[in-house]
């Protein structure tokens, strides 16, 4: 029988007799927000079929009503038809009894109701870009919405980020105190409306309501959109309250402008991410190729970054000074696109914050936070709820690479290779913090917090924990941190655990980025784990940071590292390159007092971090290769740009972004140490970095340089793992950490890993920096949670 077929004959059951049957489903997963009880509203009227649809808990709960032949087929299109901003777990349905089997009629969208039972994670929809039809109303003068920047609908919109708990219910968000007026009303009650049960539904006659106010509250009268774009033609900087929190906008292609930006917010050097209007604007700055274009277009609308193009030459010089490429991203909602259409040119859109702050997002905070950088704040009246700065990705390797996974993203959760024995907290790290809630399979990571380096953003992971608790994750009975003790991370974990009475553990930094990789490609292990980065802390009481693991779940050993150097000056040594370019050069037997850096230093600092080293005095040994491409940086970059810098990677991006400008095929040489016993393989950087400043010498092209020294670190790391595959090692690869959003160093290791026969998996849900800790953290828990139930 066909579903047409069933129709009918489920509408004659569904409406004039008693039902044949009856079933009662339980769907979990990301089903709410959706558009997933109209989907089942329309499907049940297409097979006549009666009985009701509420969010229950976490899940939705159907109970329909009619013929067997068409609940067969309903029961099909739950599987096969789900709408696409849905992402079905499970389904569970039963069969009810004549006493339990509704009365005739068609189905109803019923109000929400409490848990279903059992012990659920709720899965929130993440906030979607806006839609194609919603983008056509707005820009249409003769539709009601015209130039409404609020237009949403089912399949877009605001969504984690004005929840304030479980179900997702208009009541139940920050859209609250905003009632549907009587036409939104009519389409929110329409089966056959897109609009019928989106809980954002708004117009103009209802709200959110746009407003330009000055640092000091005064609203100015006119257009809104208008006003700011005339003051952003005029030079000016306007703080825009977005769908996570509060942008930075200054016209991208006026110097004095972007300069002033830069003098405002105390950054220096960091690139600033590009709004433009459409895929042909984006195309004019980079290039934009199938990949790229997906990400631009995507539901999720990150930033985006990508290799310039010949129109890249029209942005001011100070974007995105240094690098490779220039983050472009695309209007994620109908204000951004008209603000953006109206100005005409592109646009720096850059998080709303202080140096070293989270991003703001309320009202009062940004106008005594940005007051002092923007000239004006574009506001609005919907409030957010949780702060969600932008995802930024970079395609790498045919893929993307997410640098920082959050608005669009968050909370989608990763599925753990092991489910977890109790719900676990996860603190992250201290870098890119980034917290998760772990509950059976599932871990589901917040939005991106960034560095912990200020008491603000220590408190935004409490926000982000309660946010997280509000919308139905569980309430955890432990709490995963890093092992390094001083990490604010770890205080924050144990502090939390002090106050609710958690258990606590320690989960060593570089095998949670390797178990970060294992869990996005639900690998158990074991695996050779390739965990490149700046710092972590090592259980030998050295810096971490150019490791080889063989790794499983629950545990790892050492297999291979980088050699030791002394990183004088401690943290110092991460902003002031110079200092790992001495110790490395010394350890390499170059004379650093002949070259232009030696020349460059003030002797009594040169003689302080000679001594440092040499005495072990705030100088731990690192394996680091973070402090490594620092170290080549500041010997290649030779004219004292990079004995300092603004932000960390700087040095790293500056090399690599001239590696790619050359075509050498040939790597600098290395060598790899072989101890005795078992002991780890010593990672020998000397012959690069002796070969890198001989070329200097030499008077090499800087470009041919630095592409030489990165082919020389791929092949060194191959051959590392040859000989421990070689050995009996595993044959699957992760290669993870910081130093691989590089995509010259991940690109040439991969290929001559899998030339070499090795499976290797790269990160593609998780950053591979410190974004991805937390939930290593929770797949290392979830790997000793197995291991005990095994040996009991």
């Amino acid at each position: 029988m066909t579903i047409l077929e069933a129709g009918e004959r489920g509408r004659l059951s569904a409406l004039d007799e008693p039902p044949a049957g009856a079933r009662r489903f339980v769907i979990t997963g990301r089903v709410q927000g959706v558009g997933f009880r109209p989907f089942v509203h329309a499907v049940a009227r297409r097979l006549g079929l009666g009985g009701h649809v509420r969010n229950r808990g976490a899940a939705v709960e159907i109970v329909a009503a009619g013929d067997p032949d068409a609940l067969d087929a309903f029961t099909e299109a739950l599987h096969r038809d789900a709408p696409p901003l849905a992402r079905v777990r499970s389904i569970e349905s039963r069969e009810l009894a004549p006493s339990e089997t509704p009365a005739p009629g068609p189905l109803r969208i019923l109000e929400s109701a409490g848990r279903s039972g059992g012990r659920e994670v709720a899965l929130f929809a993440p906030d979607v870009a806006v839609c194609s039809p919603c983008l056509a109303e707005v820009d249409d003068p003769a539709d009601r919405r015209a130039g409404h920047p609020f237009a949403s609908c089912t399949d877009c919109g605001p969504r984690y980020t004005i929840a304030t708990a479980a179900p997702f219910d208009r009541e139940r968000t920050t859209m609250a105190p905003l009632p549907r007026c009587a036409r939104c009303d009519a389409e929110y009650g329409d089966p056959s409306d897109r609009r019928h049960h989106a809980q954002t539904v708004a117009c103009p006659d209802c709200g959110p309501r746009l407003a330009l106010v000055t640092g000091d509250g005064e609203r100015q009268v006119g257009d809104p959109i208008e006003l700011a774009a005339r003051r952003l033609a005029r030079g000016g900087i306007v703080a825009v309250k977005g769908i996570g929190g509060y942008h930075l906008a200054v016209d991208a292609t006026d110097e004095d402008a972007v300069a002033t930006l830069r003098r405002r917010k105390a950054r220096d050097a960091r690139p600033f991410a590009v709004l433009v209007a459409d895929l042909a604007a984006a195309r004019a700055l980079g290039r934009v190729g199938s990949l790229e274009e997906r990400l631009l277009a995507s539901a999720v609308a990150p930033i985006v970054l990508l290799d310039r193009a010949a129109g890249s030459s029209a942005l001011a010089p100070s974007v995105a000074p240094g690098v490779p490429g220039v983050g472009v991203m695309l209007p994620s909602t109908p204000l951004h696109h008209l603000l953006a259409r109206r100005v005409g040119r592109p646009l720096v859109l850059t998080s709303g914050n202080l140096a070293g702050e989270p991003i703001v997002l309320d009202d009062a905070d940004a106008r005594e936070r940005l007051g002092a950088i923007a000239d004006a704040l574009l506001v609005h009246d919907r409030a957010i709820r949780v702060r969600c700065d932008d995802s930024v990705v970079r395609p790498i390797a045919g893929g993307p690479c997410w640098i920082r996974r959050s608005r669009g993203r968050v909370p989608a959760p990763i599925t753990l290779p092991r489910p977890l024995a109790a719900p676990t907290l996860a603190a992250g790290g201290h870098q890119k913090a980034v917290i998760a809630l772990g509950a059976g399979d599932q871990a589901t990571p917040g939005p991106h917090v960034g560095d912990l380096d200020s008491l603000r953003a220590v408190a935004a992971l409490d926000e982000a924990l309660a946010h997280a608790l509000a919308l139905g994750g569980p309430e955890p009975s432990r709490v995963v941190h890093d092992a390094h003790p001083g990490y604010a991370s770890t205080a924050w974990a144990r502090a939390l655990a002090t106050a609710r009475g958690l258990e606590t553990i320690a989960v060593q930094h570089h095998h949670a980025h390797v178990a970060a990789a294992m869990a996005e490609h639900g690998l158990v292990g074991p695996v050779i784990g390739v965990a490149l980065d700046g710092a972590g802390w090592g259980p030998d009481g050295t810096v971490w940071g150019g490791e080889i693991l063989v790794a499983d779940l629950a545990r790892f050993r050492r297999a291979a590292h980088l050699r030791t150097v002394p990183q004088p000056g401690g943290d110092r040594a991460a902003r002031e390159p110079w200092r790992m370019a001495v110790v490395h050069l010394d350890a390499a037997g170059i004379d650093v007092a002949a070259r232009a850096l030696g020349r460059r230093a003030a002797p009594r600092a040169l003689a302080a971090v000679r001594r440092m080293a040499a005495r072990g005095v705030n100088a731990p040994l690192t394996s680091s290769a973070g402090r490594l491409f620092d170290a080549v940086a500041a010997i290649v970059v030779d004219d004292g740009s990079l004995d300092r810098i603004a932000f960390e990677g700087q040095a790293a991006v500056r090399l690599e972004a001239l590696a790619l400008t050359d075509d050498a095929a040939e790597p600098f040489p290395f060598a790899i140490d072989a101890p005795d016993g078992d002991v780890p393989l010593r990672l020998d950087p000397r012959p690069l970095v002796a070969a890198a400043a001989r070329a200097v010498d030499a008077g090499a092209p800087r470009a041919r340089i630095a592409r030489r020294f990165h082919l020389g670190l791929a092949a060194m790391l191959a051959a590392a793992v040859g000989r421990i595959r070689a050995a009996d090692g595993p044959a699957d690869v992760v290669l993870t950490g910081g130093c691989f959003q590089n995509a010259l160093l991940t690109e040439e290791t991969a290929r001559r890993l899998r030339a070499a026969g090795l499976t290797v998996h790269l990160h593609r849900e998780l950053p591979p920096n410190d974004g991805g800790l937390c939930v290593g953290q929770l797949a290392v828990v979830a790997g000793r949670d197995a291991a005990a139930r095994a040996r009991s």
